[in-house]
């Protein structure tokens, strides 16, 4: 007798346990589309702010992508590299005539969006910003080994990331799609570590020929800028 209730009690605490488990997979699995309510006691109080359901306590940690840029702006930092890029990327793009108010421009390796909202701020009205970790509202998700754009569909296609080039896990590819994405005609201008060889660039572009050189410090490193047009014959 004993021994029955014992194999009974088993089987009871066996499925008891399978039921437990089958309802977390099922919170788990639906905790993005459902809210737990607090109490209502919690919803009647009104001296402090408490959040009515768990889905408006976690959108309170959100911070709005609008403000954050508006703190990076307003960073000191943020501030000293978009005048470096002004001054040894933008103004020299504009004096070759390689870039304008109406360009179509995507950066790549484009970070929080510094080159972005540079270009902006000097009048640029389309710019795309890419990068393998999106950063709203200035730069989106996308591999610069396989860009998500049509053939020529850039006048102008640069990095102000030095480490851009020569970190990208296969160099040849990440030039090449630089190159399929740019008109003929367009430009290339890319932020490389100023002990790169510019052979090395000039050999990983094989469309585009190096038409300016300028020495820069980007976010304190020092750097080179190297502008290439797309004028030779696509194959």
């Amino acid at each position: 007798m004993d021994g029955h209730v014992r194999r009974l009690l088993n089987r009871v605490a066996i499925a008891l346990a399978a039921v437990a488990t089958a309802a977390l997979m099922h919170l788990f699995r639906h905790s993005s589309t459902f809210c737990f309510t607090t109490s209502p006691a919690y919803s009647s109080l009104s001296l402090a702010p408490f959040p009515r359901t768990s889905c408006d306590a976690a959108s309170r940690r959100v911070v709005d992508p609008d403000l954050r840029l508006a703190k990076l702006r307003s960073t000191p930092r943020w501030r000293r590299h978009n005048a470096a890029l002004s001054a040894s990327l933008v103004e020299p793009l504009r004096r070759l005539r390689l870039l304008g108010n109406s360009s179509r421009v995507l950066c790549i390796a484009a970070g929080a969006g510094q080159a972005v909202d540079a270009l902006r701020v000097a009048g640029v009205g389309d710019v795309t910003g890419v990068d393998l970790v999106d950063f709203p509202p200035l730069v989106r998700r996308a591999d610069p080994h396989n860009l998500p754009f049509f053939d020529d569909a850039f006048d102008l296609v640069l990095s102000d990331d030095p480490a851009a080039l020569t970190g990208a896990l296969f160099p040849s590819r990440f030039a090449a799609e630089i190159e399929r994405t740019v008109r003929r005609g367009g430009a290339i201008a890319l932020a490389v570590d100023r002990h790169i060889s510019l052979s090395i660039v000039a050999t990983l572009f094989k469309k585009s020929r190096v038409v300016d050189v300028r020495n820069t410090s980007l976010n304190g490193s020092s750097a080179s800028i190297v502008i290439l047009s797309t004028n030779a014959e696509r194959h």
